[in-house]
């Protein structure tokens, strides 16, 4: 949609959900290679400069065939599946060849270590895990502490005892499977979201989640259609996946682009140009790095949209995007558990510092901590309805979590904000402790709890911490054992142990050694206190 603020506000006031009870991702991109099979749909590269190309039928077989060998493997519907991939085609076909089989797609970060892999096959109840070849050891550890029994082995040359190759099971399966039925109505997706306290959440999306996010993300965010060359840098492991790359390329026919490699910014600069990519979605850490470089505009790019989510962008990259590519880079909002929930529209004129405006549908509404909507101008947390199909459908197996996240009336995204006169909303931090980093979301009881573990750390408090590049960082405040010294090699050691301990990204990047941490009279740490101290006299801008 390009941006008109009548026909916004329009869309706004009108909008009415008209979800076909058939819909499911599967039948979607079978439709789009019977419509045009030669179409590319990924084009796919490395680090090293390895390129593949795959069509929307290349797709579309594989995707059969894995449904049809994990359906000999005795997956039935429901049956949840964890996916442990790259960035790479066979994650599409795991994904959906999951979902032809009938069953639940537990989509988990390669960073994550065995203990975390192991409670997300407990919390799910997944029997049946597919993994990259990177991620073998990481997945062995896990063995005989979780229902793990069957174990598939994606992109390994040689076979592995123990494991079954992705490749085989392929090669060696149906073309064509009797496919599952499925309804939007059943589940599709578990994905887990850190929370600020215990273990990371199983949030559930039905089939429903890919309809909303073409009808939604698709249209009021990228302004996406099947001739764009997409390119969104997130993993498979995360919801933005099933956001963008799913949600977005997938659901509209369009041609995606997947790089398996590090962020380097003239590398991507490079592949931009290459692939003729018209929308790149980036994170606001990415952006920044971007700008950075000399020489942006001396490249022949034709992006038509730059696209950010994750935490709000500063204005510096924004600015940089503008001159060197004549694009203005807009900001979108959602969580795991929702669409994109507020954006910069096509078009639609980019206030800095705005994360824009609510996007048609979702019902965004604004309230106090007592529920009541609030008015212009004031701060408010970004609430919807319970029965918005724009959410999620609850936990998985936890009725007690689907109780707390929708009491009251509305589920309560976290996120506070603030909307102006003209209907756009600025960011104003979290009601909650989630720390947001790089465009990850990070509880802080997952750090605190690794912290302690160490026997120098006696008590832990985890906060954001301002960075210019990185928006946020986690900043750790903590009290030494006795015997134990603050020193430079122990902040090291510390860290070290906590990315041993829990997934990389999650370990403090500062570390203040302290005698005593602010708590409640029921000894309770006050972690809002330790973060409003880092954040006083800085511009979230």
């Amino acid at each position: 949609m390009q941006y008109n603020r009548e026909l916004y506000q329009q869309e706004l006031e009108q909008f009415v959900w008209d979800i076909p009870a058939d819909y499911n991702i599967v039948d979607v991109v079978e439709g789009h290679a019977r419509k045009n099979p030669d179409k590319i749909a990924i084009f796919w590269e490395d680090g090293e400069g390895n390129e593949r190309q795959v069509t929307y039928a290349e797709l579309v077989e594989g995707t059969g065939r894995f449904g049809s060998a994990l359906i000999k493997l005795g997956v039935r519907k429901k049956d949840p599946i964890l996916h442990v991939l790259p960035r790479l085609p066979e994650a599409h076909m795991a994904q959906l060849g999951t979902f032809v089989a009938g069953g639940v797609a537990v989509p988990c970060s390669e960073m994550l270590k065995a203990k975390e892999i192991a409670y997300r096959s407990q919390a799910s109840g997944a029997k049946v895990i597919v993994a990259d070849v990177s991620i073998v050891e990481t997945v062995e550890a896990a063995r005989g502490d979780c229902p793990l029994e069957t174990f598939i082995l994606i992109n390994s040359p040689e076979p592995r005892e123990g494991w079954v190759r992705f490749e085989d099971l392929v090669a060696e399966a149906d073309e064509r499977v009797e496919k599952v039925q499925l309804s939007v109505d059943d589940p599709m997706t578990i994905n887990f979201t850190s929370g600020t306290t215990g273990n990371p959440k199983p949030v559930v999306h039905k089939h429903r989640w890919m309809y909303c996010h073409n009808r939604i993300t698709a249209r009021y965010w990228y302004g996406a259609d099947e001739n764009d060359i997409i390119w969104a840098t997130t993993a498979p492991g995360w919801a933005k996946w099933y956001w963008s790359p799913v949600g977005v390329s997938l659901t509209t026919g369009a041609t995606q682009l997947m790089y398996n490699g590090r962020f380097d910014g003239e590398r991507y600069i490079e592949l931009l140009e290459k692939y003729q990519v018209t929308k790149l979605c980036c994170t606001p850490t990415e952006y920044r790095l971007f700008a950075q470089l000399p020489d942006l505009a001396n490249h022949n790019v034709v992006l038509k949209d730059a696209l950010s989510a994750g935490e709000p962008l500063n204005v510096e990259p924004i600015e940089a995007f503008k001159r060197a590519f004549g694009v203005t880079i807009r900001d979108g909002y959602g969580q795991t558990e929702s669409v994109c929930l507020v954006c910069n529209l096509p078009g639609m004129p980019v206030k800095p510092g705005a994360m824009g405006m609510p996007t048609p549908g979702p019902g965004v509404t604004l309230i106090d901590e007592d529920g009541n909507p609030v008015g212009k101008g004031e701060v408010g947390e970004i609430a919807l309805k319970p029965d918005s199909p724009a959410i999620f459908d609850g936990y998985w197996n936890s009725p007690d979590l689907d109780k707390e996240a929708f009491s009251g009336g509305w589920y309560r995204t976290g996120d506070l904000v603030r909307m102006d006169e003209d209907g756009y909303l600025f960011f104003e931090g979290r009601a909650d402790d989630v720390i947001l980093t790089s465009g990850y979301r990070i509880g802080p009881f997952e750090v605190e709890d690794a912290l302690v573990s160490h026997p120098a750390v006696v008590e832990a408090a985890a906060v954001a911490s301002p960075h210019r590049d990185r928006g946020e960082i986690v900043k750790a405040f903590i009290i030494l054992a006795e015997g134990y010294e603050a020193s430079d090699e122990l902040t090291k050691a510390l860290q070290n142990h906590v990315k041993a301990e829990t997934a990389p990204y999650k370990y403090p990047r500062a570390i203040d050694y302290v005698t005593e941490l602010p708590k409640t009279t029921s000894g309770k740490i006050k972690r809002a206190e330790l973060k409003q101290r880092e954040w006083a006299g800085w511009d979230r801008r």
